[in-house]
């Protein structure tokens, strides 16, 4: 069973290699700047996650959405085809794209949707990787094929798995997500970036990382041969100047 995605590809392949380049954190620094969201509960995960494969760096693209209960062989039984039809919704949605998998068994993973041939399969299609609340197997495999993993465990066998719905909603990791949902994720965890938010992303993560290290950074480095009155005084002045730029460009103070 699915819903159909019609949230809008907002963000060029340009614009999502740039963002692909920072890791999660900077990219929410950015983030946290031009949402209107609450930055301590909206668009990141409130569980941990476990990033298997984080050689391959930071993964960027749109959410593509599925329901699975590998322990309950029922499901075959009601729709032997649903298969072929996850497939083929996921073939009709452009790129890149993320497989977001809510896994009903939680906390109790039983089996894993993820292998070697669904892997490769997906990354054939246009994926480049998963945020799974369930587990995940054949991680050197899922490797090889270029296909990257945020997941609750590893497991060996798959069970019963077989799509139960998708193209819809899901909830992973305590938060919510929904097709066409742009999402960055790395060895940190996952952001869901909200349409409106997508278009200043690049420009507010790249100034953030900018003002840290023409302000801060530098001003704690710095000070190894200062006696520690002048340090405090040098990271307040810093401070301050990070501060006044935030304030110039988004009208915000950050973190401090």
């Amino acid at each position: 069973m699915s819903e159909s995605d019609s949230s809008p590809r907002i963000l060029p392949p340009g614009i999502l290699h740039q963002l692909k380049r920072w890791n999660t954190p900077t990219i929410y620094n950015g983030w946290e700047q031009v949402t209107k969201r609450n930055p301590a509960m909206d668009g990141i995960n409130h569980e941990e996650t476990r990033d298997f494969m984080p050689q391959m760096g930071p993964m960027v693209g749109y959410a593509v959405t599925l329901v699975i209960e590998p322990s309950n062989p029922g499901h075959r039984a009601a729709n032997p085809n649903a298969g072929e039809e996850y497939r083929r919704y996921l073939a009709g949605v452009p790129g890149p794209k993320i497989v977001v998998v809510q896994d009903l068994d939680k906390p109790r993973v039983l089996g894993s949707h993820w292998g070697e041939v669904n892997a490769t399969m997906h990354r054939a299609l246009g994926c480049v990787g998963t945020i799974t609340d369930g587990a995940v197997r054949d991680i050197d495999e899922m490797t090889d094929a270029g296909f990257k993993a945020l997941a609750r465990r590893l497991c060996v066998g798959h069970a019963f798995v077989h799509p139960v719905r998708w193209g819809c909603e899901v909830e992973v990791f305590g938060t919510k997500v929904s097709p066409g949902d742009l999402i960055h994720a790395d060895k940190h965890g996952f952001l869901v970036i909200a349409p409106e938010e997508q278009e200043r992303l690049l420009d507010a993560a790249t100034f953030m990382d900018r003002n840290e290290c023409e302000t801060v950074i530098p001003a704690a480095r710095d000070t190894e041969d200062d006696d520690l009155d002048v340090k405090l005084a040098k990271m307040e002045a810093a401070i301050g100047v990070f501060r006044d730029n935030l304030k110039a460009k988004f009208s915000s103070e950050g973190e401090w």
